[in-house]
């Protein structure tokens, strides 16, 4: 939902976009773009990873990010075929809806959180933001290879304040709670994202590519 929400955003506010889709050859994250843009009907471009190019580009995402983080490791990988991707069709920025899953409890983490009351969800929330925030600066230096720059609003200081004055039910209701993000579920409908989207459950960039298996199997 997160992606599609900020593409109908973006086009309602007349910017000319394209939108973007990488992963695996015939990995979730591709059929299903293809899938909710028959209804969108925007100009989208898809770019499938070459799995004889893998691991020489993860070792030099590795060499470039300096850590060992899996998750880090994967969103970059990710993000530099992204960036490719839109270089190769003269973009120089890239939007992405990046801080909703943190802001808005979609990590199935929240569901042990909520257990333990609001206090604890709003502390695994600025863990997760903290965390979020480092690894987008580390990603940026990964596309600056291709001139292009990733920018996250739902990041921004000022959105990340109103998020957080969102009552905690309005995005998880209890631990049993398998959907979440419900305020941005309802909110999506409302300004035409396809049902679809809305009501998809969340699939991570790095399992929903592919991106994930491919580098737990290079290791």
């Amino acid at each position: 939902v997160d992606s599609t929400l900020i593409a109908v955003l973006c086009k309602q506010m007349n910017y000319d976009l394209t939108l973007l889709t990488i992963g695996f050859a015939d990995s979730h994250d591709i059929n299903f773009a293809k899938k909710v843009n028959e209804i969108l009907k925007l100009p989208h471009k898809i770019l499938e990873i070459n799995p004889d190019e893998f691991n020489s580009i993860s070792k030099k995402i590795h060499s470039t990010i300096n850590t060992d983080n899996l998750s880090w490791n994967e969103n970059s990988i990710a993000f530099y075929h992204v960036s490719k991707l839109a270089q190769s069709i003269g973009l120089e920025m890239v939007v992405t809806a990046n801080g909703i899953d943190e802001l808005f409890c979609g990590y199935n983490g929240y569901r042990d959180a909520i257990k333990q009351g609001n206090d604890a969800v709003m502390e695994l929330m600025n863990a997760k933001l903290d965390n979020e925030i480092k690894m987008m600066t580390a990603i940026n230096r990964v596309c600056s290879e291709f001139g292009v720059k990733i920018v996250q609003p739902l990041l921004s200081e000022e959105f990340i304040t109103f998020a957080k004055t969102i009552p905690v039910d309005q995005k998880i209701m209890n631990e049993n709670d398998l959907q979440r993000k419900h305020i941005i579920r309802k909110l999506a409908l409302q300004v035409g994202v396809p049902e679809l989207s809305a009501d998809a459950r969340k699939k991570a960039l790095q399992y929903g590519s592919m991106i994930h298996k491919a580098l737990l199997k290079s290791r």
